[in-house]
């Protein structure tokens, strides 16, 4: 029987967590840098379903298919996580930008504008880094799809209500699928890259005069910045964050690669937060 892939198969795109193959193919022993292709998990679910226990380096007894269809592809249960994720981030920016739930309630309306507005600017950054792992991922013919996580969400919009401060795990993208180190490295890259470009079109749009000063007022930051400010400083900072070696970072996948790649975005990622600690207000002023 032939294992050819009928071309309108991306459309049902299965969830290797959900639903495994006994009789499937893997991936061919290609490799783009004299390693042979080992099977990768990125995100291993567990026993409730919660898809935060991840490997470098993980056989799985039931092997799959390698992906051949859209890169592009998003499953409706993809899009359902991805829309909860950027939901509760919302709200839990809304209770950072009022300094907690009971400033947010006896001032609703500025909840509910600054929840919106720093959504709108912050959330592509978590968005598109996601994203950004999820189509590199594909791109090496590997399952990748995003999963919530509920707990994370939960604990970050009670922790925003209660101290006004945001700290978030709001999921990760699954990868599944055989890779080289090299190519799972760049899986891990292609996040922070995707902050580093970011942050460089918000810097762009801020020396062609665009920046909105005054339009937010967040008391930990003063009401003088701007949107493309908060854009700047998001990027830089969920960049240097995941460069962090540790856990399951991008920063360990990447030094587990390349000692000279990690050092060598490590520093990019650093030396952005450093411009924005001590020039970018200069840049806007």
């Amino acid at each position: 029987m032939s294992e050819k892939r009928d071309p309108r198969a991306w459309r049902l795109d299965e969830d290797p967590f959900e639903k495994m193959e006994n009789n499937s193919k893997t991936h061919t022993r290609a490799r783009d840098d004299g390693n042979w292709r080992k099977t990768h998990i990125r995100v291993v679910t567990g026993s409730e379903g919660q898809p935060f226990f991840r490997s470098f380096s993980q056989n799985h007894s039931q092997p799959r298919k390698i992906h051949t269809g859209s890169i592009w592809h998003f499953s409706r249960v993809e899009k359902e996580h991805l829309s909860q994720a950027v939901l509760a981030f919302t709200i839990a920016l809304g209770f950072f930008a009022t300094n907690g739930i009971f400033p947010a309630l006896a001032d609703p309306f500025n909840f509910i504008k600054s929840g919106i507005l720093l959504g709108l600017v912050i959330s592509p950054a978590f968005l598109l880094h996601e994203i950004a792992h999820k189509i590199t991922a594909r791109n090496y013919g590997c399952w990748a799809e995003f999963r919530a996580s509920p707990g994370g969400l939960r604990f970050g919009i009670i922790l925003a209500a209660i101290t006004g401060w945001i700290f978030m795990a709001p999921g990760a993208v699954m990868v599944y699928g055989n890779t080289t180190k090299s190519q799972f490295g760049k899986v891990a890259l292609a996040g922070p890259i995707s902050n580093i470009i970011l942050w460089i079109i918000g810097i762009i749009l801020i020396l062609l005069g665009l920046e909105t000063s005054g339009t937010l007022t967040v008391p930990y930051a003063g009401n003088d910045k701007g949107m493309l400010w908060w854009w700047c400083v998001s990027n830089a900072g969920l960049a240097l964050f995941n460069m962090i070696p540790l856990g399951p970072l991008d920063g360990r996948k990447i030094k587990h690669w390349s000692d000279f790649v990690f050092y060598f975005w490590f520093i990019i990622c650093f030396s952005l937060v450093w411009f924005n600690a001590t020039s970018l207000s200069n840049l806007i002023g």
